[in-house]
């Protein structure tokens, strides 16, 4: 009989592989299907379904049923999220630093857009694969990937950019996808964008 420290062992060497095989996985996914999925996105910029909301509604509940962002954590490993002030004030006390020491020691400020981002990825943050500071992480992270942010069809740029990041996202834009060249006859028999 295996004991149990053995066993745990053996249990969280099993997760972490399927983990980085599921992450192998959906890298290979993202080469097979990203131009056909950023096509997509491209043609919703003029052509939207009448029931386009309900359609994503739907996809995205599908969507988080299969997918759970805390095995996964590629975001954190492969960009950054910016930092609001609230942010910067919150995690800084979390730590017990000031904020211009948080600051000064883990974030830069994006000269085009004046945004507050981390120096290094993966995130300095990211221990174990699990987030340090999760009770208290910075709203962009808490609110990724963006799913509900924008109405879809006028989100494609954001959508474009994360399937290359987020699993969550590219099974999004891909049930999407199914479901709307399923309805239609995409995409000749969709009325023009209002």
């Amino acid at each position: 009989m295996i004991s149990d420290s053995r066993y745990n062992q053996r249990y969280i060497k099993a997760a972490i592989f399927t983990i980085l095989m599921d992450l192998k996985k959906f890298k290979d996914t993202v080469v097979r299907k990203k131009k056909s999925l950023s096509g997509f996105l491209h043609q919703l910029e003029e052509l939207v379904p009448p029931d386009m909301q309900e359609i994503v509604d739907k996809a995205d509940t599908a969507v988080w049923k299969e997918i759970d962002c805390t095995t996964c954590a590629n975001c954190c490993k492969a960009m950054t999220p910016t930092y609001s002030p609230q942010d910067i004030k919150r995690i800084a006390a979390h730590l017990g630093m000031t904020a211009k020491a948080f600051r000064d020691k883990w974030l830069y400020k994006e000269e085009e857009t004046g945004d507050w981002m981390n120096r290094t990825q993966p995130c300095q943050f990211l221990v174990d694969d699990k987030c340090s500071i999760y009770e208290v992480r910075p709203e962009d992270c808490a609110a990724f990937p963006h799913h509900n942010l924008k109405p879809f069809d006028i989100y494609g740029d954001t959508y474009k950019a994360n399937l290359n990041h987020c699993p969550a996202t590219l099974l999004l834009v891909d049930k999407v996808k199914k479901h709307v060249e399923r309805e239609y006859i995409w995409p000749a028999q969709l009325p023009d964008k209002q």
